[in-house]
């Protein structure tokens, strides 16, 4: 087959991180996975995520544990001061707030306070997402809460690509790295990422270019933010789409390069608006381009409140392709 038609493979999140993972393991017999049924005895997780790597690589380098979210990131954090790499799922982000004390006040804390002796390279898996009516206690975004802590890195990948890029540059970080995986874009195919293919962490990638406004997102948001650029296209807007990828630490240079040339920017997240991430990437904005800007940064996040059970109230409840058509429109004529 030609190298004109041959065809790029495809797959979907969670086979790139089953695979990045499957990688990682074999390259490296460091690297551990720990979590709630994520051997194969157990079917390798809730959605089946590191399904196969028990048996291929032992219930000893992966290990189904306990319901218990503190133990799981306390082993971890153990394990990686005598030199091993944990992969620690916590099944649900919301779940994580059971696990505060040890991430916050220890992973995040121990290079510091040991003088950068210590480093504590775990990465923290975790899925949420609305979209399933799984309710308020299992689909929140919560990434402001460790974007604001010293010591944590924090990512949110949109693709199968970037999915496996980042994990596999997580998984080298020595420091402890927050993994957000979106649920409801688990099982869309993407273009899959070549073998040992890396994602620098806090690198920002931008999906489309374009001259009158910056839009800029993250997990699932990049997917309606590429919904939402076919209409403005027809409404004559160019919009310039950039996918942080990483939250924290985030691309200041690529975003603030973007906005300075298009003078406006839009900011959408999934998690509710009043004190995300997008108020840091806005003042930042602000801050940096205020005589270059044409119109205020504007902000499009979750309502705030509980995510709803109700399946009208949950689709209400996050930003969709046709809000960000809206929003960008208030911005044009602001």
């Amino acid at each position: 087959m030609s190298a004109a038609t041959k065809k790029t493979p495809k797959e979907n999140i969670l086979q790139a991180i089953n695979r990045a993972l499957a990688d990682a393991m074999e390259s490296d017999d460091s690297v551990l996975v720990l979590g709630e049924d994520v051997a194969d005895p157990e079917e390798g997780g809730v959605v089946g995520a590191t399904r196969g790597l028990s048996t291929r690589f032992g219930e000893h380098r992966v290990r189904s544990t306990p319901i218990s979210e503190q133990a799981i990131i306390g082993a971890a954090i153990g394990a990686s001061l005598v030199g091993f790499k944990p992969v620690a799922e916590i099944m649900l982000m919301n779940f994580t707030t059971v696990a505060m004390d040890m991430i916050v006040n220890h992973a995040a804390k121990l290079r510091f306070m040991s003088g950068g002796q210590t480093h504590v390279p775990i990465v923290i898996r975790t899925m949420t997402g609305t979209g399933f009516g799984t309710g308020g206690q299992h689909c929140d975004y919560l990434e402001a809460w460790f974007a604001h802590t010293a010591g944590i890195k924090v990512v949110a990948p949109s693709s199968p690509k970037d999915a496996y890029g980042l994990m596999r540059s997580a998984i080298d970080d020595p420091d402890p790295v927050l993994f957000i995986e979106n649920l409801p874009t688990y099982w869309s195919p993407d273009e899959a990422a070549e073998k040992d293919f890396r994602v620098p962490l806090g690198k920002a990638n931008v999906l489309a270019t374009g001259s009158d406004v910056t839009i800029i997102a993250y997990a699932r948001m990049v997917n309606e933010a590429k919904s939402a650029l076919p209409k403005l296209a027809e409404a004559g807007i160019s919009a310039e789409l950039i996918d942080l990828r990483s939250v924290a630490p985030w691309d200041q240079e690529t975003v603030l390069a973007s906005v300075a040339r298009t003078g406006r920017a839009l900011i959408v997240h999934e998690a509710v608006t009043p004190f995300g991430v997008g108020a840091e990437v806005s003042a930042v904005l602000h801050e940096r381009l205020f005589r270059q800007l044409h119109a205020p940064v504007k902000r499009l996040g979750g309502a705030f409140c509980p995510v709803p059970f109700s399946k009208p109230l949950e689709t209400a409840f996050a930003p969709q392709a046709a809000d960000i058509v809206t929003a960008v429109r208030d911005l044009l004529t602001a």
